[in-house]
């Protein structure tokens, strides 16, 4: 299988759109609960450019199979150098490595932007995603009960850190 990673683009967001929307209404990946128009994917686009933060995309076949990027922890000037991160992979190719090209991206960029500590808010119950995030160095540095709330029940959120040096 013939994967490319590279910046994602504005031709990218219907597929990027497709896996956001699957994550929105099947699971707790992400806390939204509906579904998001082509129109707000455009504008989150463009405010993460504009914002000077990227997004990549893994392609295959001339399709998006997976997207990952990160983005503002905490609107402090104190915090610049801390991202929120996010990498999610469409539900056909979950298993086959595209997660793991992703983050190992992601994270060559975060290092050579100068960033000095990516965090992962994951949902506590997602047991792939923390396991995941330990292969690549991530720590589990916080734990927030009933932070969340999704399909009737409330969700606890771990927090997981990544120090470059």
């Amino acid at each position: 299988m013939q994967i490319t990673i590279r910046p994602a683009e504005t031709k990218d967001l219907p597929g990027i759109l497709e896996i956001m929307n699957h994550n929105i209404l099947h699971s707790t990946a992400v806390y939204d609960y509906e579904p998001k128009s082509l129109d707000e994917i455009q504008g989150w686009f463009n405010e993460r450019q504009q914002d000077g933060f990227k997004l990549i995309a893994a392609e295959y076949n001339g399709s998006v199979a997976g997207y990952a990027g990160y983005g503002i922890f905490k609107p402090k000037a104190g915090y610049r150098f801390t991202v929120e991160h996010s990498v999610y992979v469409s539900e056909e190719f979950h298993g086959k490595g595209i997660g793991k090209l992703l983050m190992a991206e992601l994270i060559a960029i975060a290092k050579k932007e100068g960033i000095h500590s990516m965090i992962g808010v994951i949902d506590a119950d997602n047991a792939a995603s923390i396991a995941f995030h330990k292969q690549f160095g991530f720590t589990e540095t916080g734990f927030l009960k009933q932070a969340g709330f999704k399909f009737e029940r409330w969700l606890d959120v771990t927090f997981m850190q990544l120090l470059f040096d």
